[in-house]
């Protein structure tokens, strides 16, 4: 054998043998995995910094679209947000795309450069008890006019979802601001004459049951569909469309018939492929429920705006970020009926008997972690063809999200409006 065929040889035996040692070696426990995937992250009003800041500046610096799934109604995820608009601004901020209805963010809108922002809000909600949800957090507006602060005088909430359950009556005063011929007056006043009806009735039982949107026949409705589709004009023939579509997804809700969760996506994708038509260039940050932002399919088995997006970014050519970001325990709010206020309850994700994958990254959490520090697990480093190993629950997650960070603890935010009381 020539010397050139032994090392030949030679050099595929050890081939070989560094192959078979790699299979032999015993992959790291996820345990070790996750510790390696996380860092801490400091929150604070003037901007992220620890070991996280870096990670997330650049997942930032580098997408087009950045997406915040969150659990809602808390004080230190508008201020995370905040954070992050801070970060987009100086590459352009186009808009902050939201979890309520397109005409709840027109009127928002229209009222978040003002001195007296939060109290036009304040009254705007009085008068139109439950128009609106998650924007009627004072939590929520001060992120929304600390983010149009510092992205400049073009910046826009985008609402995507559908209305509110008290928001008919809104939608029949911007109807007759539309200036509807004398059939579509006649029918859009008489409609919100019961709404008014409704809606003392509901401000005395506490029941959105009793709100218009779901106490109002079809039969009147059609009729007065009729009419606006004669001579109500455009506008509002799409305000009294997107009045139905609001009550056809919360009928199918309430019913537990029909594909409620599915109808409502639907409807998000196609608000915002209308925004992204008019404005393809625009860089956004999304903020909804944690459900709505998964790639792929989320637990709900929808494939909601989030996978909406990345599938429109990878398209484009561009980047798109998904975070969840929620909190290990602490103090969270929810809906509590019409004009009352929030419901609140502790939760603790990390010892409950409902504890979930929060456990594992607050387990992650090194011992010398300054108490009040965030947690951040890179997903992306988690991806690996070894993932049959993992729970279902992360897999979902990893796959679902590039990023999942942790507050320590959650607080309540407080309602604008008549019911503000915390």
């Amino acid at each position: 054998m020539s010397l050139k065929s032994i090392a030949a040889a030679l050099s595929l035996t050890t081939m070989c043998a560094v192959s078979a040692h790699a299979e032999n070696a015993a992959p790291l426990a996820f345990a070790d995995r996750l510790a390696q995937a996380r860092s801490s992250l400091t929150v604070r009003p003037e901007g992220f910094s620890g070991p996280g800041a870096a990670i997330l500046a650049d997942a930032v610096n580098a997408s087009r679209y950045v997406l915040i799934g969150e659990s809602h109604f808390s004080r230190e995820i508008p201020a995370f947000t905040t954070n992050v608009c801070r970060l987009m601004a100086p590459g352009g901020l186009t808009a902050m795309a939201v979890e309520t209805g397109p005409e709840a963010a027109v009127a928002v809108n229209a009222r978040l450069r003002a001195p007296d922002r939060e109290q036009q809000i304040a009254d705007f909600l009085t008068t139109h008890p439950d128009v609106m949800a998650f924007l009627n957090s004072r939590a929520e507006g001060q992120t929304a006019a600390d983010c149009a602060a510092v992205a400049g005088p073009d910046f826009r909430l985008w609402g995507l979802d559908q209305e509110f359950l008290g928001v008919s009556g809104y939608l029949f005063e911007q109807m007759l601001a539309a200036n509807p011929g004398p059939l579509a007056r006649a029918q859009i006043e008489a409609l919100a004459r019961q709404e008014r009806t409704a809606v003392q009735a509901a401000l005395a039982s506490g029941s959105p049951m009793d709100l218009f949107l779901l106490t109002a026949t079809d039969a009147t409705l059609d009729a007065a569909g009729t009419a606006i589709d004669k001579d109500g004009g455009e506008r509002a023939k799409a305000l009294f469309a997107a009045l139905r579509e609001t009550r056809a997804i919360y009928q199918a809700s309430q019913s537990g018939r029909g594909d409620p969760n599915g109808r409502r996506a639907r409807l998000m994708k196609r608000t915002l492929a209308a925004h992204l038509a008019e404005a393809p260039q625009a860089r956004v940050l999304m903020k909804f429920g944690a459900y709505h932002l998964y790639k792929g399919y989320n637990p709900l088995g929808q494939r909601d705006v989030g996978n909406f997006v990345a599938e429109h970014a990878d398209g484009e050519g561009v980047q798109a970020v998904n975070m969840i970001v929620v909190g290990a325990k602490g103090v969270e709010a929810g809906y509590n009926g019409v004009s009352r206020p929030m419901k609140v309850y502790d939760f603790d994700a990390t010892t409950a008997k409902g504890s979930d994958w929060r456990k594992d990254v607050m387990s992650a959490r090194p011992a010398d972690t300054a108490p009040g520090d965030w947690i951040l697990v890179d997903l992306r480093r988690l991806r690996s063809k070894d993932m049959d190993a993992l729970t279902p629950e992360w897999r979902e997650l990893i796959r679902g999200y590039d990023f999942a960070i942790v507050a320590p603890t959650l607080s309540p935010s407080t309602k604008l409006g008549a019911d503000a009381a915390p």
